[in-house]
């Protein structure tokens, strides 16, 4: 059974840091793109970090590009997110998603397992 568990959210002041992390088991994690997606309030779902399998290439959403790294410890089957300079505008639930193979995934369409969320909650 696949399970992907996400730990690291929290509320923290604008300008802050958080480092999510996704627990990832009951699948070869290696072979497998992953990628952060979030839903902030009254929203739907957007992504903003991907990763490949291996991780030689990621991507990230225009608003955080600079601001976010991904990243994956394919020994520890655990996926990362680095989140530095947080805006009011991150208030999200953040999940960690499983792709369909191991090219990049954007689309909702693209994944076949999400975790259960962790809040990340930016104010002052």
């Amino acid at each position: 059974e696949v399970q992907l568990v996400e730990s690291g959210g929290g509320l923290v002041q604008p300008g802050g840091s958080l480092r999510l992390s996704c627990a990832a088991s009951g699948f070869i994690f290696s072979n497998y793109g992953m990628t952060w997606v979030r839903q902030a309030p009254g929203k739907g779902f957007e992504w903003v970090s991907a990763i490949t399998s291996g991780g030689g290439s990621t991507m990230h959403r225009y608003p955080v590009k600079d601001r976010f790294t991904i990243s994956r410890d394919d020994a520890k089957n655990t996926l990362y997110l680095q989140m530095n300079s947080l805006e009011p505008e991150d208030t999200a639930v953040y999940y960690c998603a499983k792709c369909r193979s191991g090219r990049l995934c954007l689309r909702e369409a693209d994944y076949d397992h999400l975790g259960q969320g962790t809040q990340v909650t930016v104010s002052s």
